[in-house]
């Protein structure tokens, strides 16, 4: 099958350039998508006026007209659909479904920087701790940025630790916000899934005043709704004979026997709000500053209770859900100016995150069982991650012989990190703690800092005619881990206008986040408990990890840049990013109710101080560690033609893919106090390796015939899998087939003020494969509620099936 896409995708590039080139009267469209040709970028390079045909770099623009056009306003999900090398989590378990994520080319969230205006954004608070292929999470949560605010978008896909900093190891999404002083524009969207959940509704607005003379202003405002989703199957637990004998209860449920809905989306309200403003008080001279805040209300359902918990209070058992309330913001002030022929830049970024965790619908069976009485809505305990950068920057051109002149560019950077958990209420930390999300303990409970200071240094030029060269180098010192020092090397040669040939060689580094190092809490359910241990913790001493370090990487890239016609763009570009001492998720390690076990673990976890329910058959730790090297090469190829058709109108054709391989090249020891168990099951190791597609393409078409607009994208998966167990011992492969997904959208312009569009994500309503039927039986034969999760959770596409919506736009 993929051999079969390869070749479909081939046949399409071949046919589409020679239609292309067939067309007369050519001119390029005036918002034509990636990689955007003529477009002027700040991302990857300090050279000012660079325009995009012309970096050394692979880098890619997406406008605001591109993301609008996906159909659903959300960030993630607009770079997701545009970028093959870009993959947008679908759900998350626990908390990671209500702050959901994204990665590029394979790797860990973490590693992927983003940037607003240039500018360092701060991290969620909310980690990802549970498995599957974005477990670790922290970084930027890019729905805290409107959709509405943007102008356009370049995502640099190549290591830039020497340019940015730590965690730049995959690439820098660089978000560049409107800057109009002057009209505005307001959208209304709804929508939802074919088969029923996930109603949208979103409204948005941006508008641009000029305050005082040489100064503007852009405020954009966007409030959404979207609604809970459910794709699960039958809990077992509920047609299980004897408990159906025994809870009769059950039966009065109003959903029975569909009473677990934990496989599906969380419910959200999210309103945000973004100001970028300028002010040229003197000649080349500008004050600047950015702002952003926004708050998100979101619940999750979590796995149903049997009505022998509590049933006192919830005679047909209950659904308890996660709920949070998050409090984002960031302030960027800065000033610019030339100083003794130096283009200088100061300023100053903080941002704020706070998630207030509960738990609603639920209860302590302890609490009750010893004083008779137990809340149903209980305070969690609360996560804080800030983030204060201050940067001072500075670059010149100087003539010094060479074909062009070479610029100096170089900066020093002081950066502020905390992270916090506050404890939970008394109730929700009672013993085992309030049902599906016990409070934070005391012990859990803590705030940790961390200082980091950088210098770097950049020189870009052409000794000769035809050749750019650009060496860049860092150094930076954190408080916790001391040094670091690394380079980056890029270099383009032009033979002529139609070719080119880009390389670049680099190498990086990226320290843990705070979260990753001090997280902890238990995660449980109605059948197991498992202690997310700090790897800092005593507990975690007991079980062979102290603690973690940074990970270390390399970066190598080649590619072609070719223009074989006016209105032809095409890149190609392969890479190798090898990283050592990966800081990765471990697989479930049972202390007891696995097929292996290990004393150690419930050493641990009473060293951490955690009481467990003592109704659950499994009880267990997970902890982040160094765990493994990994490789990972690939490709990346970019097409777009402009074509011109007279009567007929125009058409922009794009095709973007990438191919990317991730290999787990060495695994560290496990400790010995762990033995037999090992820190990385299969599961984690499929999570790195092949949870996520290797192939992915984008075919694109958007036909602008008189007030019609078109646009058809064809997205193809290829192959996709994760090995999952239900005690540790036997493990199934679950597959998703390579899949072809289609969004449309078909939009109508009314008047020079309104027009309208209908469309469809996943027109045909394709799903992903299901779980393994043995893997099924297994869980359902142990009466697991994991049997539930009757579709794969880790499928690249989502698990919602087709969405459709429609969207009006006011322009003023």
């Amino acid at each position: 099958m993929q051999k079969a896409t390869l070749k479909i995708g081939v046949a399409a590039v071949l046919s589409t350039l020679a239609f292309g080139a067939w067309a007369e009267d050519v001119e390029p469209a005036a918002d034509a998508a990636t990689p955007n040709a003529g477009a002027v970028i700040v991302t990857g390079t300090r050279t000012s006026g660079l325009k995009v045909e012309n970096s050394a770099s692979p880098i890619q623009v997406l406008d605001a007209a591109s993301l609008q056009r996906t159909g659903q306003p959300d960030l993630i999900q607009a770079l997701a659909q545009n970028l093959p090398s870009f993959n947008a989590q679908a759900f998350g378990g626990d908390t990671a479904n209500l702050t959901l994520s994204a990665r590029l080319r394979g790797l860990s969230p973490n590693n992927t920087l983003v940037l607003i205006n240039g500018k360092r954004r701060h991290g969620t608070s909310n980690l990802a701790v549970l498995g599957g292929p974005y477990q670790g999470g922290a970084a930027a949560d890019l729905n805290y940025i409107p959709v509405a605010a943007i102008d356009h978008i370049e995502v640099l896909q190549d290591g830039a630790a020497a340019q940015y900093g730590s965690d730049a190891i995959a690439g820098v999404v660089n978000i560049i916000l409107k800057s109009n002083n002057s009209g505005g524009t307001a959208a209304a969207t709804g929508g939802g899934y074919v088969d029923g959940g996930g109603r949208t509704l979103s409204g948005s607005a941006n508008i641009g005043v000029e305050p005082f003379a040489d100064a503007y202003l852009s405020l954009t405002a966007e409030s959404k709704y979207h609604g809970y989703s459910d794709r699960g199957g039958l809990d077992p637990r509920v047609v299980n004979p004897a408990n159906m004998a025994a809870y009769p209860g059950m039966f009065q449920h109003p959903d029975y026997p569909h009473v677990n809905h934990i496989s599906g989306d969380a419910q959200y309200h999210l309103n945000v709000m973004a100001a970028n403003f300028g002010w040229d008080f003197a000649p080349d001279s500008q004050l600047y500053a950015i702002a952003t805040a926004g708050r998100k209300e979101a619940r999750a359902f979590e796995n149903y209770r049997l009505p022998s918990r509590l049933p006192k209070i919830y005679p047909t058992g209950f659904s308890p859900k996660e709920t949070m309330r998050e409090e984002d913001m960031a302030l960027t002030v800065g000033v610019k100016s030339k100083l003794g022929g130096w283009n200088v830049d100061l300023s100053s970024t903080y941002g704020r995150d706070k998630s207030r965790i509960g738990v609603a619908d639920s209860g302590n069976v302890s609490l009750f069982n010893d004083t008779g009485y137990t809340p149903t809505v209980f305070k969690a305990g609360a996560f804080i991650a800030s983030q204060l950068t201050t940067t001072l920057e500075a670059s010149q051109e100087f003539n010094i012989g060479w074909a062009k002149p070479l610029n100096i560019a170089g900066g020093i950077e002081h950066r502020i990190d905390k992270y916090e958990i506050e404890a939970g209420d008394e109730a929700s930390r009672y013993k085992e703690g309030s049902q599906s999300y016990p409070g934070f303990s005391l012990t859990d409970a803590g705030s940790h800092r961390r200082t980091n200071q950088a210098a770097y240094l950049d020189f870009a030029g052409s000794p000769v005619q035809d050749l750019t060269v650009d060496l860049a180098g860092r150094y930076e010192h954190f408080s916790d881990f001391g040094n670091a020092k690394v380079g980056k090397l890029t270099s383009r040669y032009d033979f002529s206008p139609a070719a080119a040939l880009r390389g670049t060689f680099s190498n990086g580094f990226r320290a843990p986040t705070l979260a990753e190092s001090y997280y902890s809490a238990t995660n449980v359910g109605p059948t197991s408990a498992f202690v997310q241990l700090a790897p800092n913790s005593a507990g975690a001493k007991l079980v062979g990890v102290d603690g973690l370090k940074p990970e270390r990487s390399t970066n190598i890239s080649v590619g072609m840049v070719l223009n074989p016609a006016a209105n032809v763009q095409m890149t190609l570009d392969l890479y190798q990013i090898k990283i050592r001492d990966r800081i990765v998720g471990s697989g479930a390690l049972y202390g007891s109710g696995g097929g292996t076990n290990s004393p150690a673990v419930i050493a641990a976890i009473r060293a951490n101080g955690n009481v467990l329910d003592n109704t659950v058959s499994q009880t267990g730790i997970n902890i982040f560690s160094n765990a493994v090297n990994t490789r990972s090469r690939g490709l990346e190829f970019v097409t777009t033609i402009n074509s011109n058709y007279g009567k007929a109108g125009k058409v922009d054709w794009s095709i973007a893919a990438n191919y990317n391989k991730v290999e787990v090249t060495k695994v560290n020891q496990a400790p010995a106090q762990l033995l037999p168990q090992t820190l990385l099951d299969k599961t984690a190791i499929s999570d790195l390796e092949t949870a996520s597609p290797k192939l992915r393409a984008n075919l694109g078409a958007l036909w602008k015939i008189g007030n019609w607009t078109v646009n058809l994208r064809e997205a193809i998966y290829g192959k996709s899998s994760e090995w999952g167990s239900e005690d540790g011992s036997v493990y199934h492969l679950t597959e998703i087939k390579p899949k072809a997904i289609t969004d449309l959208e078909v939009g109508y312009k009314i008047s020079n003020a309104w027009s309208v569009a209908v469309g469809a994500n996943n027109l045909f309503n394709v799903y992903p494969n299901g779980v393994n039927p043995a893997l099924l039986a297994d869980q359902r034969a142990a009466g697991d509620n994991a049997a539930v999760h009757v579709l794969a959770t880790f499928s690249p596409f989502g698990i919602n099936g087709g969405y459709y919506y429609a969207r009006a736009n006011y322009k003023f």
